[in-house]
């Protein structure tokens, strides 16, 4: 029997445990890293954050209670700005908002991990991250015509 609780209390024990040095696998929610993190489908094994980098991605608390898991898109100082891959606007938050880094994905119900400091992952964030101009319509495309003809990423 799968139990599901609402992010508002299973993410503070998420982070209470990655604070006292555990890792945890994490079930992905919502759209926000789209084409290639699905809903419902996906897993992130996170792990306490140590170096922060552009292009990582990180969990961190945008608003008081509220998580998001999107990538670091800039650093300045003490902030960071955020944006998931499949939206369009960032967030922003400081260094210390953010809860945890990911060491890489679970996809597609594998059970192999796509890491995120392998050359796969690397690769896929720079195009992605340099296709920003372009990502509205490439994302309108995947929602419109890709899934319903190939299904998904």
């Amino acid at each position: 029997m799968k139990k599901v609780f609402p992010n508002e209390q299973l993410i503070p024990e998420v982070i209470s445990l990655i604070e006292q040095g555990h890792t945890v696998t994490l079930p992905l929610r919502g759209f926000s890293m789209r084409p290639f993190l699905e809903d419902n489908r996906d897993k992130a094994l996170l792990t306490k954050p140590d170096r922060l980098k552009v292009g990582d991605p990180v969990l961190a608390e945008v608003r008081p209670k509220f998580y998001v898991l999107h990538r670091i898109i800039a650093i300045d100082g003490d902030r960071v700005v955020l944006r998931g891959d499949g939206n369009l606007a960032c967030e922003h938050c400081l260094q210390k908002d953010v809860k945890a880094a990911v060491i890489g994905f679970y996809r597609k119900k594998h059970n192999y991990i796509d890491r995120t400091d392998g050359l796969k992952w690397r690769l896929y964030s720079r195009i992605w991250l340099f296709l920003f101009p372009v990502r509205r319509y490439l994302l309108a495309f995947y929602r419109r015509v890709w899934i319903k003809c190939f299904g998904l990423i």
